[in-house]
């Protein structure tokens, strides 16, 4: 746990910062994650016998680190959830992409489908079966001499949307091997989750947390990255 910052922990909410190439959540390959560190550390911080409960609300994709946050009660994670799917728990990211963008902010909608067996997505057109509206506003921060630096507000919260949706762009993340070029092999994916804002669900207070990405290559290459 010692590589695990806890940023915030209550009765009720543990808000994390996940690191890069970390499972959420355990898969089939039986690796660690990070669901499984957290309820260990709630068992030996507060010597709780049996299962601990704690309730994974949204995820990060493996090679994506940042912000998250965990609900320690069922209600909690009730309330967190409903949050979600109302469009009230905000979320948001740095990525550095390849290239300029034309344009310094903007929208993007669109329909992702996924292909489970591949763990791939692709984009499809309204109405394809079994497709999710995908939505994001994206906003450039700094541009270095051949990547951009953008900030990114999710709208929703579908598989692998950033990662899609700027390929689509044409302007996929530095170090994505799955939608980027060939040159994203054996390159760290430039994907963070910065920034979290929620409303408490017992307090009701609004609870926010930005937490920047490491410093490494190649969020050190843009001055607006730490701001």
């Amino acid at each position: 746990m010692s590589n695990i910052p806890i940023v915030y922990e209550d009765n009720h909410l543990l808000v994390v910062v996940k690191p890069p190439n970390l499972l959420s959540q355990g898969d089939s390959t039986g690796d660690p994650d990070l669901l499984t560190l957290l309820k260990e550390y709630i068992r030996e911080k507060y010597d709780k016998p049996g299962n601990v409960y704690l309730g994974l609300v949204h995820r990060l994709d493996r090679p994506v680190g940042g912000v998250m946050v965990f609900a320690r009660t069922s209600k909690a994670a009730s309330r967190l959830s409903e949050q979600i799917r109302e469009g009230d728990l905000d979320r948001g990211y740095l990525a550095v992409v390849h290239g300029h963008l034309e344009r310094l902010s903007g929208s993007l909608t669109g329909y992702l489908l996924k292909d489970r067996s591949k763990n791939l997505v692709k984009l499809v057109k309204a109405g394809t079966k079994g497709a999710q509206e995908a939505r994001l506003d994206y906003r450039v921060v700094d541009m270095s001499a051949d990547c951009t630096l953008v900030r990114i507000k999710l709208h929703t919260g579908r598989s692998h949307q950033i990662r899609v949706q700027m390929a689509e762009l044409g302007h996929p993340l530095v170090g994505d091997q799955r939608y980027g070029p060939r040159s994203n092999e054996r390159r760290q994916i430039a994907l963070w989750a910065e920034w979290l804002r929620f409303i408490h669900p017992t307090t009701k207070e609004v609870m926010e947390f930005r937490e920047p990405p490491p410093q490494v290559q190649p969020w050190t290459e843009f001055k607006g990255v730490y701001s």
